[in-house]
């Protein structure tokens, strides 16, 4: 069992704290809201810090719907939408601009493909990325309505794969493929750890689930930011394996309680 640290307004602000004073918001009704608008599906609290690190990780909004999750097999398969896309884009310092070519028109009126070309500060040649029409289109509404922009984006995020290194995101088009088994994610290894160790302790290859370590509960507990936090923390603490783990949570329970009367 992990030392826990006498101290407990010492700690460093958590994720969800950090997030909730950048959109100034009460974390406790962050977690609710986001839970019901950034996932296509029931999710954890695991499954939605899991987000709320890659957004984190790449500046995005998750209540404009720049970033979203479909929740799979207790992980979750991030989805940036085309604002997030192009915000994480621009921000890149290395950014300097980009330019688009069509194909030639096909049988169907619609370009056989789309190229996009993405300029770097550092680099005297652009990353070039040509998406093509036959491998891309999917017979959903959007594609439907709007087959060129679509390909366009197509192209414009697999250009900003290959120029700037985004990994362990996707668009809504791969994400429903990965979930529905269509699709092997084939994310390369450097997806980032944080996100990529959250997802292997939210699903592990076996079908029982895990119970939430000391560490795990002591953490939320830390985090904390007000009586009703604590209250479905507590709801928790039950789940945790050893007794002695249970009763020390409980301890640290009272002690943060009483921290936030005092506030």
């Amino acid at each position: 069992m992990s030392a826990v640290p006498a101290t407990i307004g010492s700690q460093p602000p958590s994720l969800l704290a950090k997030l909730a004073d950048r959109f100034s918001v009460d974390p406790a009704k962050m977690m609710g809201t986001l839970k019901a608008t950034a996932f296509k599906g029931e999710v954890s609290n695991e499954q939605l810090m899991a987000l709320l690190i890659v957004a984190d990780q790449y500046g995005l909004n998750p209540f404009t719907k720049e970033i979203y999750a479909f929740p799979d097999k207790g992980g979750v398969v991030p989805v940036v939408g085309v604002d997030g896309w192009a915000r994480i884009i621009n921000q890149h310092p290395a950014f300097d601009g980009m330019d688009y070519a069509d194909g030639p028109t096909g049988k169907d009126g619609l370009p056989e493909w789309i190229e996009c070309a993405i300029y770097r500060r550092d680099r005297s040649h652009p990353v070039k990325v040509r998406e093509y029409m036959a491998e891309c289109k999917r017979g959903t509404q959007p594609w439907n309505s709007h087959p060129r922009r679509m390909l366009r984006h197509k192209s414009t995020i697999q250009a900003a794969r290959m120029a700037f290194g985004f990994v362990g995101i996707y668009d809504e088009d791969e994400a429903q493929r990965i979930v529905g088994g269509g699709m092997k994610d084939i994310t390369p290894a450097r997806q980032p750890s944080a996100v990529a160790a959250i997802n292997r302790q939210i699903a592990p290859p076996v079908v029982e689930s895990r119970a939430p370590s000391f560490d795990d509960v002591a953490a939320m507990i830390t985090e904390a930011a007000t009586a009703d936090a604590l209250a479905e923390i507590r709801n928790i603490v039950p789940s945790v394996e050893s007794d002695d783990d249970r009763e020390e949570l409980e301890g640290l329970l009272a002690v943060r309680e009483a921290e936030l009367a005092s506030k």
